[in-house]
């Protein structure tokens, strides 16, 4: 049996995996992300990794069926190439798939980060055998990824799926692509920091989060769902305008889509119920009935390993897709 191998590339890590065809990992390991000298070491990086773990684990090249890869930036899954990621220092276009096919001599398929993270949760995570699902990640960013009939929704120029772009308070806090109000600015790890310091400039009460505002001290998304869940008021006001404005931008998705499961993933999705219950509410109050008693929001199951295994995902559909042989 053939197996598979996922990557999974981040600014400051590249995750790896070797899976069976079944989604089960056999193995996994990462390496550093070196983005030095224009992100021009990434690619050859990731050759050598992968053909040393081949033969550390005693396999040959023709032991696996292919590579997918899910990557940030701007994809073009036809020509197997990425613009634009600029956390990669990718300014130009690279030519990834022509890199680590030849590097390699295995067929290679290339996804958005997000794209791949969403197919790994609807092969073997949340999304509990639904044909149609969306995953919403809540990283240093917001990602998404839409998935109907089992496949992936592109859109005619590859932005299908940019949740994190939905506008939730319009003219609202400047977002790095160049509009204002996204939920990014409101829902991702930096999105919950902008909240609260916003809302700690009015606060009047008792909070040790206003307190650490005001003395200038670091906080973090993690420190304010911590602090919410310690009583804190102000800490507590800020969480439930987040979820506010994630609920909001998750009813358009749910009104538009009626998926079975929306998935929501990433960094800030670690608070669990603290995320989820109130987001759910508010889904639920600006949800179209029918769509309210049918779409169910759901957190993350698969952590970490989300990206390469939705990576390696991609390999067999290039497999059914008649891409590459049997």
């Amino acid at each position: 049996m053939q197996k598979l191998i996922g990557i999974d590339l981040g600014g400051t890590t590249t995750k790896f995996a070797f899976l069976d065809t079944d989604g089960n990992i056999l193995s996994k390991w990462r390496i550093k992300t070196d983005i030095s000298d224009d992100g021009s070491h990434i690619v050859p990086n990731i050759v050598k990794s992968i053909n040393k773990q081949i033969s550390k684990e005693d396999y040959k090249v023709s032991d696996f069926l292919g590579i997918g890869m899910g990557t940030p930036g701007a994809v073009d899954r036809d020509n197997g190439t990425v613009i634009g990621a600029y956390n990669l220092n990718w300014r130009t276009k690279q030519p990834v798939r022509k890199q680590i096919q030849a590097g390699i001599g295995l067929p290679f398929v290339i996804e958005n980060d997000a794209n791949s993270a969403a197919m790994g949760e609807y092969w073997q995570g949340a999304g509990d055998d639904a044909e149609d699902v969306v995953f919403v990640t809540l990283g240093t960013g917001v990602g998404g990824g839409v998935i109907t009939n089992g496949q992936l929704v592109h859109g005619v120029n590859g932005g299908g799926g940019e949740i994190g772009h939905v506008t939730v308070v319009p003219d609202g806090f400047q977002c790095t692509c160049g509009k204002k109000g996204c939920l990014e600015q409101y829902a991702s790890a930096t999105g919950v920091v902008n909240v609260a310091i916003d809302m700690a400039k009015d606060f009047m009460g008792n909070s040790r989060l206003k307190e650490q505002i005001d003395s200038n001290q670091k906080i973090s998304s993690k420190a304010v769902f911590f602090l919410a869940d310690q009583g804190d008021i102000l800490a507590n006001q800020i969480v439930d305008r987040v979820c506010k404005y994630l609920g909001l931008a998750l009813s358009h998705v749910g009104n538009t889509l009626n998926p079975e499961n929306i998935i929501i993933g990433g960094g800030v999705s670690n608070a669990g119920n603290t995320l989820l219950q109130p987001t759910t509410r508010y889904f639920q109050k600006n949800s179209f009935p029918s769509v309210r008693d049918s779409t169910k929001i759901k957190l993350a199951q698969l952590g970490n390993d989300a990206g390469v295994i939705g990576a390696a995902s991609l390999v067999l559909q290039l497999k059914n897709d008649g891409a590459i042989g049997a």
